[in-house]
């Protein structure tokens, strides 16, 4: 059987770290937290909140598909719409007290996460790995600008 290509290794990496956040942040208090969240709590302004259209650039994701996972995060008590300080007329995505607490709670299971990879891999090749995602997503990004 051939090896799987990149693109898959890459995406099921991508999803087994992302079942090992569902399942911390359910063991943590959160049971209804889902991976498609992360979407917002890795990409919104903590204090001040950020609009629906800067997170959906921020995240690479349509307005659309950011407008369902806000009112999904609304729906669960996580995150409220409120008025913009600098224009009346638009709407700023806030974390509530809730999704604060939770994306306290990711950041230590994300940080557990990377201290169990790191242990598993060992410190140099853990680095190398980062080095390498990181060189890969740099790549990727100065690409899609090019074409822009």
């Amino acid at each position: 059987m051939a090896e799987p290509d990149l693109g898959r290794l890459l995406l099921e990496g991508h999803r087994a770290i992302a079942a090992d956040l569902v399942s911390s942040l359910d063991e943590r208090g959160f049971p209804d937290f889902r991976a498609g969240h992360a979407a917002v709590f890795v990409h919104i302004d903590r204090r001040s909140g950020t609009r629906l259209t800067e997170l959906a650039r921020r995240a690479r994701m349509t307005k659309q598909g950011m407008m369902l996972v806000v009112d999904d995060l609304e729906q669960r008590g996580y995150v409220r719409r409120v008025a913009d300080p600098e224009d009346a007329r638009a709407k700023v995505v806030k974390l509530t007290a809730r999704g604060r607490r939770c994306a306290a709670e990711a950041r230590r299971a994300v940080q557990a996460i990377e201290a169990r990879t790191r242990r598993l891999l060992g410190d140099r090749r853990y680095e190398a790995l980062r080095e390498s995602l990181e060189e890969l997503v740099t790549a990727a990004s100065d690409a899609s600008e090019g074409e822009a």
